[in-house]
């Protein structure tokens, strides 16, 4: 395991209720707060089971690893940072590996392959968007390129996009043909969903 400075949290509900994963505490990588994800399974209650979940800008794998607990089909996970990874790997073999795909590399670069895959299964999926704040030099086209994916989504695959960004970025209330249909706010993070009209 990476010698970076890590933490844990629980599942918070499901099948691996309580379970503890490791969190990576470094600059690259934002944890979700307990809150927050419990807002946002609280929203989803039961719609998850039997649904595929994608985590882009998956860090520690947090929010998916709580869809794999309370029933998704099947997670993806893409992230780029070697650390995180290397947590996210821990934490996916903890839990149940076979029903999770980790993918290394840019969450924008892979997304078309991946998306390619997904639409194979047939199966409807949740795409929970975390970019890094855009607060640092280099990534002020973050969110623009967020919204150019969903945009991408189709309906027969899409069953729901929800991205998690700071409160003082204002969002369209149409992404393509997805509308946002929720806001909640959690300090400096928001969850914003978007579902087809």
């Amino acid at each position: 395991m990476t010698n970076i400075k890590t933490f844990s949290t629980p599942i918070i509900a499901g099948k691996f209720k309580g379970k503890m994963i490791l969190i990576p505490d470094i600059s690259t990588t934002r944890s979700s707060k307990s809150i927050l994800k419990e807002s946002f399974f609280n929203t989803l209650q039961f719609d998850i089971i039997d649904k595929n979940f994608v985590e882009l800008f998956a860090g520690s794998g947090s929010v998916g690893l709580e869809a794999l607990s309370r029933g998704a089909n099947r997670v993806y996970f893409m992230e780029k940072n070697s650390d995180a990874l290397e947590i996210l790997r821990h934490n996916v073999s903890k839990l149940e590996p076979q029903k999770c795909t980790i993918i290394k590399g840019n969450s924008f670069a892979k997304f078309e392959a991946l998306y390619s895959e997904i639409k194979n299964l047939k199966t409807k999926t949740y795409f929970y968007f975390d970019p890094p704040f855009a607060t640092r030099v280099g990534m002020e086209e973050i969110y623009d390129d967020t919204i150019a994916l969903i945009k991408s989504l189709d309906r027969d695959v899409c069953e729901m996009a929800i991205i998690e960004h700071m409160n003082t970025l204002e969002l369209p209330l149409e992404i393509g043909e997805l509308i946002l249909w929720k806001q909640k706010k959690f300090g400096k993070s928001v969850l914003s969903y978007y579902k087809f009209r």
